[in-house]
This record gives structure tokens, C-alpha cells and sequence, in this order.
């Protein structure tokens, strides 16, 4: 467990000292699981972690880092083997078409109103919707705001940010949130549809 702590911990280096500030990079610490009994030192601790980026070369750089810390770590440790470090490739960074963007973001301020349509920074987002692009599919990826009008008004005076999707405090008002999702897929279907 405290190997496990340590590599934790030593992780979050890799972002703040090892990588460019100008090309983001997200390590997530997902899941830890170890041990059966509070009064044994287990013999096996499994690690779960997200990595997001958005250039391969990051992704390839940050993976081989980790796996480094992880074996670091457990040497310094005197750990009798060496970490068993998988890599699952799960995503690639998403990207949105700009023409295809630019043509639904039209429509779709025409329809829902242009208060309601607004332009987003980048985001460190776990998706498979990058495949479309990869494939060579022009794609674009909308996001509905799922939040109760008074609750997201009050989060803005305050300062306080809501919680995100993926989180265990995510909570949508999920009738409103769910029209609003249909408007929109219904308008960029029938936008697409004209040509």
C-alpha cells in the first residue's frame, strides 16, 4: 500500500515537472484496490489510471513515465518484483471538424437562440467519439448543459464550480436535459439531411 501511495503520489510529477505546460496532459488515479484485512500487508495493490492528452507523442512520453515511476518506486522500495504496468489504449483526443462545427453551431443558434449556443475551451474528456475523426468522418461533439437554470446561475455568482459529468455528485435536471439533447440531435440531423 505504501508503494502504491508513494507511486500515487510521484505520478503527479510527471505532469508538473516532465511535460510541456503548453501541451496539457491528465494522469487520473481511477481505482486502488488492495489488501483483505486492516492488520495484513497485502501482496498485490492494483492501480487504475487515465491518461488524456492531445498529441500521440504526449501519450507515448507520459505511458512510458509512468511505467518508470511505478518500477522506480517499487526498487526504492526493495519490492521482490518488478510492477506489472498494462497499458489499455482506451481514446484519442477528439476534434471537432471546423466547417461541420461552424455549419450545426449556426443551425443550432437559430433554433435554441445564440445565448444558448456557446463555444467551450478544450477540455481533457474521456471519449471514443475520435474515431469518427481518425476514420477520416467529418465529426463534430456537441455538449448539452444538464444543470437546473437557478442551481448553474448561483454556481456562477459564487465562483463554485458544478460537478461534471463522471462524477458521483453529477446530478442532471433530466427532463429539460433530455429534450434539449433531442432538439439538438433532431436540428443537426435534419441540417445534415438538406445536403
Amino acid at each position: 500500500m505504501v508503494i502504491a501511495a508513494k507511486t500515487i503520489l510521484a505520478l503527479q510529477t510527471v505532469v508538473s515537472r516532465e511535460n510541456n505546460p503548453f501541451d496539457p496532459v491528465v494522469i487520473t488515479v481511477g481505482t486502488i484496490h488492495g489488501g483483505t484485512k486492516n492488520s495484513i500487508i497485502p501482496d498485490e495493490v492494483k492501480l487504475q489510471l487515465t491518461v488524456r492528452s492531445y498529441k500521440p507523442e504526449v501519450e507515448k512520453r507520459v505511458l512510458a513515465s509512468i511505467e518508470r515511476v511505478a518500477k522506480g518506486e517499487a526498487m526504492a522500495a526493495g519490492a521482490p518484483k518488478d510492477p506489472l504496468v498494462k497499458i489499455t489504449h482506451a481514446a484519442n483526443a477528439t476534434y471537432n471538424d471546423r466547417d461541420l462545427t461552424k455549419r450545426l453551431v449556426t443551425s443550432l443558434r437559430g433554433v435554441l437562440g445564440p445565448e444558448n449556443v456557446i463555444e467551450i475551451e478544450p477540455t481533457m474528456v474521456f471519449e471514443d467519439f475520435a474515431g469518427f475523426h481518425l476514420a477520416g468522418i467529418p465529426s463534430a461533439d456537441f455538449w448539452v448543459g444538464p444543470v437546473d437554470p437557478q442551481k448553474f446561475a448561483a454556481a456562477q455568482e459564487s465562483g463554485t464550480p458544478l460537478p461534471q459529468l463522471h462524477t458521483a455528485a453529477w446530478a442532471p435536471d433530466y427532463a429539460p436535459t433530455l429534450k434539449t439533447a433531442i432538439t439538438v440531435e433532431t436540428t443537426e440531423v435534419l441540417e445534415l439531411l438538406q445536403y
